[in-house]
């Protein structure tokens, strides 16, 4: 598989004059609500990014999928994502190298461990198979890592991993071929209100639309302004290393809850791992790569499986998280601005989600009735929080 099969799916030369829906952003949650949304039957619909497929957070990921949450909102989300992503292979023809090894989280801490128990019985309660398991457990499942200093653990036997751009391309073609126009390369440079309507301006010419959906991940806040809107959410460069190839001895991804520290091995023998650094807050999208990064993720791996002390770095990346205030994501119509509606904030974890999201999202935006999701993730929390300030932050992970 090459770029070369993704590139069907990008349109080439002016925009039309106009789309009944333009989307911004061609990741997998933009590219997923286009291509659901032509799948129930909607037409018009025009996508813009100002990069290539794969450019941001949705080509940078770990490419974890788990059902391990500790809302029942987003439990059931990714139950019903995962299955989407299970059969996406098959339906798409695409190979997405999806592996159900499962999630193994280590706990360090008393208080991480008691939570982590309350969500195993949530979990258990929407009839997830995640069981909290003993540190002897948790060698009979990775017998290399050190158990030191673990204070107990919890692991799913059904979460997975994936390989992301062929979500990405699959989500792509599938739209293209039902009438989708997809321009790559495309930046939106100006927003304007005409009557109705929304008149996108960009390199290419000018777009005008019946309603547009802003899925630009940690680019949103920057696209929502162009319109004179305003959101809550924030870039965070989030960096990720893979090593040489090793002999597969690693089956589920690994984390540690207090650290944020997760890794996998693929199918070629690479770990594969990232950490989230305490960066200070940056309106800005950075791709950089660190030395900090390497030290800190190179010693949190070594503290969990010894044996990678003396395994090689080859690659090193790093991709945009898009965080929100809790943590939450954001949706939904923006109040100010009629027909501009917002798909942002996932703080990790979009990529996971998209398959599901995407799917009721269109659903919406064809007038069906919305999932609670619209109401729990609405942008309207951040301007009447509830009493007592800011919402508060739901999940104890956002990878």
């Amino acid at each position: 598989m090459t770029r070369a099969d993704a590139a069907p799916a990008r349109a080439a030369g002016p925009l039309p004059a106009r789309a009944e829906i333009a989307v911004v952003g061609a990741g997998i949650m933009g590219l997923g609500i286009a291509h659901n949304l032509a799948l129930q039957g909607q037409r018009g619909i025009v996508v813009l990014d100002a990069h290539t497929l794969a450019f941001g957070a949705s080509g940078r990921n770990g490419g974890g999928l788990r059902q391990q949450w500790s809302t029942e909102l987003n439990i059931r989300l990714m139950q019903e994502s995962i299955e989407i992503c299970a059969n996406f292979a098959r339906q798409m023809g695409i190979n997405t190298w999806m592996r159900r090894g499962g999630y193994l989280f280590l706990a360090r801490e008393a208080a991480t461990l008691e939570r982590m128990e309350r969500n195993v019985a949530l979990q258990n309660r929407c009839d997830v198979p995640t069981r909290q398991i003993t540190v002897d457990e948790v060698q009979a499942i990775v017998p290399e890592i050190d158990t030191g200093g673990i204070a107990g653990a919890c692991f799913n036997p059904t979460d997975a991993i994936v390989f992301p751009w062929p979500f990405l391309w699959g989500y792509a073609r599938a739209a293209a071929r039902r009438g989708v126009a997809i321009f790559t390369e495309t930046p939106v440079t100006a927003i304007d209100r005409r009557g109705d309507d929304l008149v996108l301006t960009t390199p290419r010419g000018a777009l005008t639309a019946g309603r547009v959906v802003c899925a630009a991940g940690a680019w949103s806040p920057r696209v929502a302004a162009l319109v004179g809107g305003a959101l809550p959410d924030w870039p965070a460069r989030h960096e990720i290393l893979s090593t040489e190839p090793l002999k597969p001895f690693l089956k589920p991804m690994v984390s540690v809850l207090e650290t944020g520290l997760y890794f996998s091995q693929s199918l070629r023998g690479e770990v594969v791992g990232g950490i989230s650094l305490d960066d200070p807050r940056d309106s800005e999208v950075r791709l950089g790569s660190r030395l900090s990064f390497v030290e800190r993720v190179a010693a949190g791996m070594i503290a969990v499986l010894p044996r990678l002390a003396e395994v090689k770095v080859v690659r090193q990346w790093a991709g945009p998280y898009d965080l929100s205030p809790d943590g939450s994501p954001i949706v939904g119509e923006l109040p100010e601005v009629p027909g501009f509606f917002v798909c942002c904030g996932f703080s990790g974890h979009g990529f996971m989600m998209a398959p599901v999201v995407s799917r009721y999202y269109a659903e919406m935006l064809r007038a069906r009735p919305p999932h609670a999701l619209f109401e729990a993730w609405n942008v309207r929390r951040f301007s009447a929080p509830p009493a007592g300030g800011s919402p508060a932050r739901e999940e104890m992970i956002i990878g």
